[in-house]
């Protein structure tokens, strides 16, 4: 299984910016549909935003506006954009393939990227 690599999170005051990017180590023309995930402690993993090969996009309502994906096929490397951020976003990040832009995770997981917004 493929394996992505996170990075680019950290802390960030509230209504600050971050980008995190997601490598694979091969081309994401392998990867039709790719997404970020994200979990915060005692609360499930959760899709915050999806993207097709076609950059076709879908984003969870809570950051609809704030977050943008895309990808770089490349460069092998997937972002998310994030804009505005607020404290409920603070969350470890991860990436993966999916089924289609609404989810379905079909790779292992990484070690993911932390985001933690606070003043």
């Amino acid at each position: 299984q493929e394996q992505f690599v996170e990075s680019g999170g950290g802390l960030v005051q509230p209504g600050g910016s971050l980008t995190l990017s997601c490598s694979a180590s091969r081309s994401l023309w392998n990867f039709v549909y790719m997404g970020w995930y994200r979990q915060s402690p005692g609360k499930e993993r959760e899709l915050v935003a999806g993207i097709s090969s076609a950059d076709k996009t879908n984003y969870d309502d809570s950051v609809k506006g704030r977050f943008t994906i895309s990808r770089d096929n490349i460069k092998n490397t997937l972002y998310l954009q994030m804009n505005s951020l607020k404290p409920e976003d603070t969350a470890a990040y991860y990436c993966n393939h999916l089924l289609s832009v609404y989810g379905g995770p079909l790779g292992s997981w990484g070690q993911g990227t932390q985001v933690t917004v606070s003043s």
